[in-house]
């Protein structure tokens, strides 16, 4: 049959064809039918079909518009990506130099408004290698990573009742005195001993106390000192004991619920950046509580709320572990010192030290454990050994020998100082350490 035949119109009358037997394919769609053309030859278009309004999307990516009955088109053709009618650059697509102007541009714009170095390049940063101050134990320098305390950052130390918190807090402000800087004491709980802080090394006529009455208070004078910029180190003694005036001023039996965790809160937000911008040390020494109706797990706290927990770089938890005897007589405690949170370096580690009765950290032991662990000393029996030389038999024997022979002991520390890839600390010199107080205020 020709082309022409299969086209032209059926004369009226005549039988209709059968009707196709087998399922009905659907999936199949004609733009144009073939056999309802005129007889001009001209294509009519087929009548419209009920079929769904939603677009249909059959395999391959092709898109079928089943109202319109349109060609497959596919999901890229259309306006090209990046492109707005008459070639013109959508706000996504900039070329690179178009990117970097933009960027100088907004740069200045805040340093116009912000000032010099409110935003700059990391590697820029003068400072970009983290400061540190000896920590005054050997074995806690070690156990922080970093050699020591440090700098511009706030540091909390807690743990139970006479455990030695004050003890490593003293330490700390000797050895920032010892390099040349500048020390201040705030003593909330009104216990300061000079006579003990001096045997540790503290040089109590440089160094500024502070007792005041109220929690805000301390906190004020906390933060005009590392306002000024002229301080290296402050400690607060303690957060629990930082009592809110209204509770001063209260009845016994008064509640007060959160007063000090809202006054913790407000002054670290306060602290946290002049701490930064003065690089002082801001030491918070805080006490133990324990949580009402805890089955498991940890039940102990510490008081002050839970901002002093995110503000701090590090937090040390300190507690005794056994005691220390030379006879019968208890003359000190070993005590355990555990990096629970650290920023600067890995966390969780420990640090062995002695605290002996009016010395406080004892140099020696610590010296004569890492040399034992290093190898540095032969431990045999109850004797002590470096290289030839018999260093003494029993710990405290051997503890004694190195402190009537400081040679030995210097020579061992600078040999684990670098097994350890640790410094000792450099002089706070006024030039390293000058800064503009104006500086501070306007970036707090």
């Amino acid at each position: 049959m020709s082309s022409s035949s299969r086209l032209s119109p059926k004369p009226a009358g005549a039988d209709p064809e059968p009707a196709p037997s087998g399922p009905r394919r659907t999936e199949r769609r004609y733009f144009f039918h073939p056999a309802k053309a005129d007889p001009a030859g001209r294509r009519r278009r087929s009548p419209r079909r009920r079929v769904r309004p939603a677009a249909l999307v059959i395999g391959f990516g092709r898109q079928y518009n089943a109202d319109k009955r349109r060609r497959p088109v596919r999901p890229s053709a259309g306006r090209r990506r990046g492109r707005l009618p008459g070639g013109r650059r959508s706000e996504g697509e900039m070329d690179v130099s178009d990117r970097k102007a933009a960027l100088e541009r907004a740069i200045k714009d805040i340093e116009r408004q912000h000032g010099k170095g409110a935003i700059m390049r990391l590697g820029e940063r003068a400072e970009i290698k983290l400061e540190v101050v000896p920590s005054g134990s050997l074995a806690l320098d070690i156990a922080l990573g970093v050699g020591g305390f440090p700098r511009g950052r706030i540091i909390e130390i807690f743990g139970p009742e006479s455990s030695g918190k004050t003890t490593v807090a003293l330490h700390a402000i000797a050895e920032v005195q010892k390099m040349g800087g500048t020390a201040a004491f705030i003593d909330a709980e009104h216990a300061l001993d000079p006579v003990y802080a001096e045997r540790l090394g503290v040089n109590i006529d440089d160094l500024y106390v502070s007792q005041p009455d109220t929690g805000e208070q301390a906190l004020d004078i906390a933060e005009a000192l590392v306002r000024s910029g002229a301080v290296d180190i402050v400690v607060i003694d303690s957060v629990a004991a930082l009592v809110p005036k209204a509770e001063i001023d209260g009845d016994m039996g008064d509640s007060h619920v959160g007063l000090q965790a809202r006054l913790m809160s407000q002054a670290l937000r306060k602290l946290a950046g002049v701490v930064s911008k003065s690089r002082t040390i801001a030491i918070f020494i805080n006490q133990l509580r324990e949580k009402v109706g805890v089955m498991f797990g940890n039940p102990e706290t510490t008081p002050g709320g839970r901002a002093l927990k995110f503000y701090a770089s590090i937090r040390l938890d300190v507690r005794r572990a056994e005691t220390i005897k030379q006879g019968t007589e208890m003359i000190g405690a070993r005590t355990r010192i555990k990096v629970v949170k650290n920023k600067v370096a890995p966390p969780f580690r420990t640090a062995d030290v002695d605290i002996i009765f009016g010395e406080g950290i004892s140099r020696e032991g610590d010296i004569l454990d890492l040399a034992v662990a290093l190898d540095l000393v032969t431990k045999s029996g109850a004797w002590y050994t470096y290289g030839d030389t018999r260093i003494g038999q029993g710990r405290e024997n051997a503890k004694q020998y190195l402190k009537e022979h400081p040679e030995l002991a210097e020579e061992l520390e600078k040999l684990i100082r670098e097994r350890h890839q640790i410094g000792g600390g450099v002089r706070l010199s006024a030039a390293s350490d000058e800064i503009d107080a104006g500086a501070v205020d306007e970036f707090v």
